[in-house]
């Protein structure tokens, strides 16, 4: 796949944000907004999830999370960007390092990756398929 234009790459890190982002601050419809009505989410925490329902239920499991005291901080680096030559589809990817904050004590996760396909919709970048893949095991108690 060619490289992207600067303004996809842009568009697509901007989306890799939001998706981090909202997953942290509890914000479900910000997080279901990030995929495709028919994306799909894939996590060795939390399971599989398809279609924006499904996401939706996702995001408020994370967002009860963090209503009963658990902070996550989720931490991108490395981004890695590839565009098909039609320019709708692409595939991206990067490093994720988690923190997680419960009764004031501070915890680095198994780190890991996210790697994605994308499709453009009307213009905008959504996740179609996102897998998470750790490190190692854990388990997140409580959500």
């Amino acid at each position: 796949m060619p490289a992207p234009s600067a303004q996809d790459r842009t568009m697509i890190e901007d989306l890799f944000i939001r998706y981090t982002c909202a997953l942290d601050a509890g914000d479900v419809e910000t997080l279901v907004a990030c995929f495709a009505e028919d994306g799909s989410l894939e996590s060795p925490a939390v399971g599989a999830y398809a279609g924006r329902p499904a996401i939706r239920e996702f995001a408020r499991r994370f967002a009860r999370f963090r209503e009963r005291g658990s902070q996550l901080r989720h931490v991108i680096s490395n981004l890695r960007v590839d565009v098909d030559g039609g320019g709708d589809k692409a595939r991206a990817g990067c490093y994720l390092v988690v923190f997680l904050t419960r009764d004031g004590r501070s915890r680095m996760l198994a780190p890991g990756t996210y790697d994605c396909e994308l499709a453009r919709t009307e213009g905008q970048w959504l996740f179609q398929r996102r897998v998470v893949t750790m490190d190692h095991d854990y388990e997140l108690e409580g959500i």
